[in-house]
This record gives structure tokens, sequence and C-alpha cells, in this order.
């Protein structure tokens, strides 16, 4: 069963940070490139951090030198190193593995930043 399983959000005050996980099983993630998108309420799912298979990495202009998006291939698991948070990171948080046409996804994890 293809799964993928997220971790690590919450509640933070501006300027702190998070750590979020994401936990594949049923596939060979080592092949597909994963990626951290997110959604705000009434606003539309948007990319965050991408890493490929080969380990280069892009980022959203919005999260440029705050965000660190990282995988491990041994344990089949990804990261999103979140750092100097702002108000308006505040949002539910997806891993996605694509490969070619196929891609899977999270359930999504909350994160809050408020005071």
């Amino acid at each position: 069963q293809v799964q993928l399983v997220e971790s690590g959000g919450g509640l933070v005050q501006p300027g702190g940070s998070l750590r979020l996980s994401c936990v594949a099983s049923g596939f060979t993630f080592s092949r597909y490139a994963m990626s951290w998108y997110r959604q705000a309420p009434g606003k539309e799912r948007e990319l965050v951090a991408t890493i490929t298979r080969a380990g280069t990495t892009d980022y959203a202009d919005s999260v440029k030198g705050r965000f660190t998006i990282s995988r491990d291939r041994a344990k089949d698991t990804g990261n999103l190193q979140m750092n100097s948070l702002k108000p308006e990171d505040t949002a539910v948080y997806y891993c996605n593995a694509r490969y070619a046409s196929v891609q899977y996804w999270g359930q999504g994890t909350q994160v809050t930043v408020s005071s």
C-alpha cells in the first residue's frame, strides 16, 4: 500500500522553527522527486520546495533562505526545515512524490504561525 505520512506540524510563534517529515512506503521513493506544497484557507495549493532524485533543490521565492528541503534515501524520508516562520506561512503542508505521470500525496500536516 502506497503511503506518504507527514508529521512535525504544530503551533509556533513568529520567528520560530519547525521541521516537517514525510515517510514513504509501498513504492521506491528514491526514484521519485519529492516536493512540499501548502494550502492556506481560501487559497490554492502552492509549491513550496522540490528536491529531485539527484538532490537538486528549488524553492518558492517566498521561502528562499528560510526553508530547507532534504531527503534521506536510506530511510525513505523527506524533510522540510522551516526557520524564521511568518504568519503567512500558516497552511496545511503536503508531501508529494512524483515520477513521470505518477504522483502520490500525503494527508497533510497543519502549520500555524501565531503569537
